[in-house]
């Protein structure tokens, strides 16, 4: 397995990796080279404008090493931002769908996360420990490598995973056969669907009272705001010892600006209750002030940016510079020209500038060579300050006329949304009901009920009706009488409660309880199973007869009269000495008694989450609301 051969990410890292599906040796990696240098232009105007919580996408060739073949790939960390992982899982299979020679992999620290998502409609033999290098993005569609013949047949549910050499080679000469599910499809894709449009959707911009030369850093760069908020959500003591006197971003000269953030490094920053050192000569305004927010925003990000330039390196600039002026970017730079990337601007407009300087920035950090030394934040602010004029009197007329802020009100997540949110959730692995069928049926409750407990329980958790598991359920008469009878003993119709505090009184020694087991085993092989079901009817109908004088059976609901002709023509044979008595045994209504008891719990949650609603909507059974407590709500309320 190749987990045995090479660590599995950090925990919030995402691994990719792109093969060549059908091409080996020296012809696979010349084509992932090409490729790799196509991704990079095919891709660039999605991914200048991103902004990364922690790590950018980047692809890097890896030779061949043991028993993973040649491939183009890299690793991120997502941080807290889990949708950059799923954008890279978008990207993946947009490239295997741009590039079909390529079949792609995604993983992180979960293992294959992208069988989590579609979990409910996976293949029972299917599990945590086989599912190693089955799962490939393959021509834009997910493809599962399934079981050998000789697996198969062995049921084997432990079978060892193929190696990806074997797997891309299945792929490649029978891809056809291997293509998911469509429920499994469905469900994968409707978690990525919506890009990139849902790259402008994830964004949010607010007004800062930034320090100059922090809002010229961002006009040129961005995407550093992501490490900007990072410093300063993850700070500590020796951190804050540089914002004393901040040497690089002092308070006195600050304008008001536009800064976009993800809604995550957003939510990071605005949630953080801070107060800055009196020292550092940063004050705020009174909570009351219409630009106390901008104010709060603009001290922790500037706070931010100078705990990373405490942290810099002092390196040189020239490195950046000597990238920038080779062969690689000319085509990188003509083939956006080509891609319109510009959007028709003029060069050397302010507006062009600006998208030039996001291309130079994604090229430096995601094509680059890794032998290439690589600035850290700091270093690049550092950078830009060295080389950008900051004119103030530029700042004054952009601040009276900014446009405005994004409402944040997202933030506050009401209860309707949150019950709308977790109905979206069930509805991925639960069929949608149109209005006809959303019918309330008591008998459909019933019979849900008693699928779910019919169904078979393992460690690893029960099954719910609506699962795909056709599997029929195996009872072995013999082997249960056997251990009934075990437990019960020879004479079960003459066992009672009292029998149980006698037991007490004795102390069996191990030879004891080996020579019973060995009786026990005896007897087994005398006695027919038809006897021991006799003599288990025979028990329960003494404990129906001995609860028959208590109030226990009038807490159930009883069935009417002939409504089991079964039960009543067994009556009838009993004799006339027992008709008193099973007057009083009149069977009890299961159904009716089920549904009775799971309304009055449904009923009792006053219209919030509890046991019943839980149980039943992840069966498919959805309850209306209780129209008698909703109309004594109205009714006090008027």
């Amino acid at each position: 397995m190749e987990g045995f051969g090479r660590p599995a990410p950090a925990e919030d890292a995402v691994r990719y990796r792109l093969f060549a599906a059908a091409a080996r040796g020296d012809g696979a990696e010349a084509l992932l080279r090409r490729c790799a240098d196509a991704i990079v232009v095919r891709f660039a105007p999605l991914l200048a404008a991103y902004i990364w919580q922690r790590e950018p996408f980047r692809l890097r060739y890896a030779p061949p090493r043991g028993e993973i073949p040649a491939h183009i790939g890299g690793t991120t960390l997502f941080g807290d931002n889990v949708e950059d992982e799923w954008f890279i899982v978008y990207l993946v299979r947009e490239i295997t769908r741009e590039f079909p020679g390529l079949a792609g992999r995604v993983d992180d620290n979960d293992g294959e996360f992208l069988l989590i998502e579609a979990a409910d409609f996976l293949p029972k033999w299917l599990n945590p420990e086989n599912s190693d290098n089955r799962v490939f993005f393959y021509k834009g569609e997910l493809h599962i490598i399934p079981l050998s013949e000789a697996q198969e047949q062995e049921c084997d549910p432990s079978a060892a995973s193929p190696a990806i050499s074997q797997a891309l080679r299945l792929l490649s000469i029978r891809s056809e056969e291997f293509l998911a599910a469509e429920p499994i499809r469905t469900a994968l894709y409707k978690r990525i669907s919506g890009y990139p449009e849902k790259i402008q959707a994830s964004l949010h911009r607010a007004r800062c009272y930034l320090p100059a030369g922090a809002a010229a850093v961002l006009r040129q760069r961005p995407a550093l705001v992501s490490a900007a908020v990072q410093a300063f959500y993850l700070r500590d003591p020796v951190d804050l010892r540089a914002c004393r006197s901040f040497r690089v971003f002092p308070p006195d000269q600050r304008v008001m600006t536009v800064v976009t953030f993800t809604k995550c490094l957003y939510a990071q920053l605005v949630q953080q209750k801070f107060v800055p050192d009196r020292r550092s000569g940063y004050t705020l305004p009174l909570p009351s002030h219409p630009q106390y927010k901008a104010y709060e925003l603009g001290m922790k990000l500037a706070h931010g940016f100078e705990i990373l330039c405490s942290k810099c390196s002092k390196g040189s600039p020239d490195s950046k510079r000597n990238v920038l002026n080779g062969p690689l970017w000319e085509r990188f730079l003509n083939s956006l020209k080509e891609k319109n990337y510009f959007k028709g601007e003029m060069e050397g407009s302010t507006k062009y500038l600006e998208l030039l300087c996001m291309a130079e920035d994604y090229f430096q950090r995601s094509v680059t060579k890794p032998e290439c030394s690589e600035e850290s934040p700091g270093d690049e602010i550092l950078t830009l300050l060295q080389t950008t004029t900051i004119d103030m009197k530029e700042f004054e007329r952009e601040a009276a006329c900014l446009p405005p802020e994004d409402d944040d009100s997202w933030l506050e997540i009401t209860p309707d949304y949150l019950d709308q949110m977790l109905k979206e959730a069930r509805s991925k692995s639960l069929p949608s009901l149109n209005e006809e069928e959303q019918k309330y049926d008591l008998e459909a409750v019933a019979e849900s009920m008693k699928a779910f407990v019919s169904k078979v329980s393992t460690h690893e958790g029960a099954e719910m009706p609506w699962s795909s598991d056709e599997s029929h359920v195996t009872f072995d008469v013999d082997s249960f009488t056997r251990a009934l009878d075990r437990i019960l003993g020879e004479d079960s119709e003459e066992l009672d409660s009292d029998d149980l505090d006698e037991e007490q009184e004795f102390n069996f020694s191990d030879e004891d309880d080996e020579d019973l087991d060995a009786e026990n085993q005896r007897q087994d092989e005398k006695v027919s199973p038809d006897e021991l079901i006799g003599s288990l009817k025979s028990y329960m109908n003494e404990m129906d007869r001995e609860l028959a004088h208590t109030n226990v059976g009038k807490s159930f609901t009883t069935q009417k009269k002939g409504a089991s002709s079964v039960k009543a023509t067994t009556s009838q044979s009993a004799g006339p000495d027992s008709e008193a008595e099973d007057a009083e045994l009149t069977p009890v209504d299961v159904d009716m008694n089920l549904v009775t008891n799971l309304l009055e719990s449904y009923s009792a949650q006053s219209g919030l989450a509890g046991p019943t609603s839980n149980i039943l909507q992840s069966m498919g059974v959805y309850l209306p609301e209780n129209a008698d407590r909703v109309g004594s709500n109205k009714g006090a309320t008027e």
